[in-house]
C-alpha cells in the first residue's frame, strides 16, 4: 500500500489554506496515515488553523506506546478532538486568529479496514471494481439541502451557499468527529481531497483520473490537481491517493 498527496494553490485564491500529512510508515501505533484539512478564517488564519489542527493531531498519536489497546478508529477522532482544542485556544488567544477552523478527514488502514474519522466537507472516496463511492458525508448547508430533498446533486454544485459548512475543526469548544471503518481490499484506491477538487471536476473524472494505474500516484495527483485548475481552480485543491 503506498499513498501520495499534493497541494495546490489553485486560481483565484491569494494563498493556500489547505494542509496535508502523508505517511506510509507508522505514527505512533498506526501503521500508516493521510490527513486533508482545509483551513478558513481569512487572513493567515486558515493556513495557521489546518496547520495547527494537524500539528496537535500527530502530538496525539505520538503519546501512544506501541503495546497501546487504544482501537484506530478512536485515536483518529481522540486526535480530531485535540486538534479542535488546539485551534480553538490558539483562535480565543489572538486576535487575528478569531473565528478561525479547519475541516478534518483523517484515515489510517490496518489489514483490510480502513478507520476513518472527519469534520467539514473534505471528502474520501472510495474506488473498486472501477465505480467510485464517496465514502464520508459532507457537513454543508447543500448536503443537508440534499438529503432534504430541497435542491438537487447538481444544483449543490452551484448553489452560492455551497461553501458553508455546518461542522468544522476549532470553531467551537468542542467537536462531533464522524467515524467510519469500511473494507478494502488489493486493487482499491482511496482519494481524499478538499472541496477545492470535487467542486471543480465531476466524481466521474476523479474516478478516471485516480484509477489511471499507467500513471504514477504522483502523476494522478498532478492529473487531479491540472483537471481542477482547467475548470477554474476557484479554490486550494488538495488531492491525496493510496493505492491499496
Amino acid at each position: 500500500m503506498l499513498g501520495y498527496g499534493k497541494t495546490d494553490i489553485g486560481q483565484q485564491r491569494p494563498k493556500n489554506e489547505d494542509s496535508l500529512y502523508v505517511s506510509n510508515e507508522p505514527i505512533g501505533k498506526l501503521h500508516n496515515l493521510y490527513i486533508v484539512a482545509d483551513g478558513m478564517g481569512g487572513h493567515k488564519a486558515g493556513q495557521v488553523a489546518s496547520n495547527t489542527a494537524i500539528e496537535a493531531f500527530l502530538a496525539y498519536l505520538n503519546k501512544y506506546q506501541p503495546d497501546s489497546t487504544e482501537e484506530p478508529l478512536d485515536m483518529l477522532i481522540g486526535g480530531i478532538n485535540m486538534a479542535n482544542e488546539a485551534v480553538y485556544k490558539l483562535g480565543h488567544t489572538y486576535d487575528e486568529y478569531g473565528d478561525m477552523g479547519t475541516t478534518m478527514v483523517a484515515a489510517t488502514v490496518v489489514d483490510s479496514s480502513m478507520y476513518i474519522a472527519h469534520v467539514g466537507d473534505s471528502r474520501l472516496y472510495r474506488i473498486s471494481g472501477g465505480e467510485i463511492t464517496q465514502i464520508t458525508n459532507d457537513h454543508s448547508l447543500v448536503a443537508e439541502m440534499v438529503k432534504a430533498g430541497q435542491i438537487s446533486e447538481e444544483e449543490a454544485r452551484v448553489h452560492p451557499q455551497r461553501n458553508c459548512i455546518t461542522r468544522a475543526v476549532g470553531t467551537d469548544s468542542t467537536v462531533t468527529a464522524d467515524g467510519l471503518i469500511v473494507k478494502v481490499k488489493e486493487g482499491d484506491i482511496i482519494v481524499m481531497c478538499s472541496d477545492g477538487l470535487n467542486t471543480m471536476i465531476e466524481d466521474d473524472e476523479i474516478c478516471s483520473i485516480a484509477k489511471a494505474k499507467v500513471f504514477t500516484l504522483e502523476e494522478r495527483a498532478d492529473m487531479l490537481i491540472n483537471a481542477a485548475n482547467s475548470n477554474g481552480g476557484l479554490d486550494n485543491i488538495s488531492a491525496v491517493i493510496i493505492d491499496i
